[in-house]
């Protein structure tokens, strides 16, 4: 299994970030994506990749809520690093607007920015989307036609934002421990509109934690829980949505 979205590097994890990858691989997940949110956290998630070469990949990004008043000048530093070839993605990046809507401006500009990375050094995006998909949209419609591959990581909207979403691109959706979650019946129902053939599983630990674990630390261990939840409500054998998802996410990130 793959999980696609998962930051075992984090802070969370301090002094257990070996023991967690552990515990993934013998859950039978055997590749994990490391997400890029911030210079700071750069060498942490290096670290432990170093340490995991074979089963871990990292992308590299700057979280919208890490757009500070020297966003620019932020990636200036970070895009010097691309020139290594050691990223399988540009990502997390994108809108959000839960916590501060004031940045919006300057996210929208950090996110097409990142965008401009991804279609020259052939990259696809992890896109962060949290109560902005207007303005996500917005930033992706002037990319038109040479849009990179796209994945709207932690999709939690319904049917209406994926059919909003697909007027503009055709991404693949990261779905995660929400859709165990008893108040994500919309999320639920989006899935059949979403389609198997374009949907990867993720955890986004340490958060989001799947039922049973829900309101603990989250970790990618964990996506057994997400995969059967998944199969169960499409009505599919969960060793169907394990293979078609990781096919997906190969054909994403590469092997």
């Amino acid at each position: 299994m793959t999980d696609t979205h998962t930051h075992l590097y984090m802070d969370a994890f301090a002094g257990e970030e070996c023991a967690v990858v552990e515990r993934a691989l013998a859950a039978g997940v055997s590749r994990m994506l490391f997400p890029g949110v911030s210079p700071e956290s750069h060498e942490a998630m290096m670290a432990l990749h170093r340490k995991f070469p074979d089963c871990t990949k990292v992308s590299l990004g700057l979280h919208p809520t890490e757009v500070g008043d020297d966003w620019s000048e932020v990636l200036d530093g970070m895009e010097s690093l691309l020139e290594k070839g050691v990223f399988a993605a540009i990502g997390e990046i994108g809108i959000d607007k839960h916590w501060d809507s004031s940045r919006i401006e300057a996210q929208k500009e950090a996110f097409a920015r990142q965008l401009e990375w991804a279609c020259r050094y052939s990259l696809p995006v992890v896109i962060h989307c949290r109560e902005g998909v207007e303005e996500t949209l917005e930033v992706l419609r002037r990319f038109e036609d040479r849009l990179p591959t796209l994945v709207f990581h932690s999709f939690t909207s319904g049917t209406e934002d994926v059919r909003r979403i697909r007027e503009i691109c055709n991404p693949y959706f990261g779905i995660n421990g929400v859709v165990t979650f008893k108040n994500a019946a919309a999320l639920r129902e989006a899935l059949p509109e979403i389609g198997l053939d374009r949907m990867v599983l993720e955890t986004d630990a340490p958060y989001l934690a799947p039922v049973p674990h829900r309101g603990t630390r989250n970790e990618s261990a964990y996506i057994p829980l997400i995969r059967d939840c998944v199969a169960a409500t499409l009505g599919m054998p969960a060793d169907e949505v394990e293979r078609t998802t990781d096919a997906n996410a190969s054909k994403i990130f590469g092997e």
